[in-house]
């Protein structure tokens, strides 16, 4: 039986983290929590390591696809391809910026670690992600300017959606051998029933 504050979550900072100098900022934010770092290591991604990364399927392209189109009509400008290609040139365009640069990809391990990290991190979007998260303090970009110009939304860092799914994109970036276990002087006080001992 998995132990609840063994869960683990998949984070990478994205290029535009890297370059910004927002490294230090962004896990500072996740060591308050409590969380425990159990892995870090700054990369060159792949293209075929990002397309397995994003693993979509042709009903998402088409979903995300339909939003391009809108915005194109509402902007005026002509539509030039069938939805669906809209769709996939999205994560073609996340796959190219995610291989611009480097990127740090890093495992928090803690008690329900993906749903706090997902809390921290905030909504995909910056323009609408809440105050107090990494998007919305750290960035702005919206979904409108990067479809309008053809990008990737330029939003700092992904995490994972679910624990399954963090196992699945640890298994992508990561050996595990790169995962340490050790022990955080701290989870005594965060997990331990019995704390007698604190005091000399």
């Amino acid at each position: 039986m998995n132990l609840p504050q063994k869960e683990r979550s998949f984070v990478a900072i994205k290029p535009d983290g890297v370059q910004r100098s927002l490294v230090g900022e962004i896990i500072k934010r996740f060591e308050r929590t409590g969380l425990k770092l159990v892995c870090l290591k700054m990369t060159m991604a792949t293209a075929d390591k990002c397309w397995t990364h994003y693993n979509k399927d042709e009903k998402w392209y088409e979903e995300k696809g339909a939003n391009v189109v809108k915005n194109r009509t509402n902007a005026g400008l002509p539509i030039e391809k069938e939805a669906i290609e809209y769709g996939r040139d999205i994560i073609g365009a996340l796959v190219k910026f995610m291989t611009c640069g480097p990127v740090v990809v890093m495992v928090w391990e803690g008690n329900q670690a993906v749903n706090i990290v997902k809390k921290l991190v905030g909504g995909t979007e910056p323009t609408t992600s809440d105050v107090g998260t990494i998007r919305g303090d750290l960035t702005l970009d919206s979904y409108e300017l990067s479809n309008l110009a053809s990008r990737a939304v330029r939003n700092l860092i992904h995490c994972s959606d679910k624990p399954e799914e963090a196992e699945r994109e640890i298994a992508i970036w990561l050996d595990p051998k790169e995962i340490l276990s050790y022990r955080l002087v701290q989870e005594q006080i965060l997990y331990d029933v019995n704390i007698d001992g604190l005091l000399e």
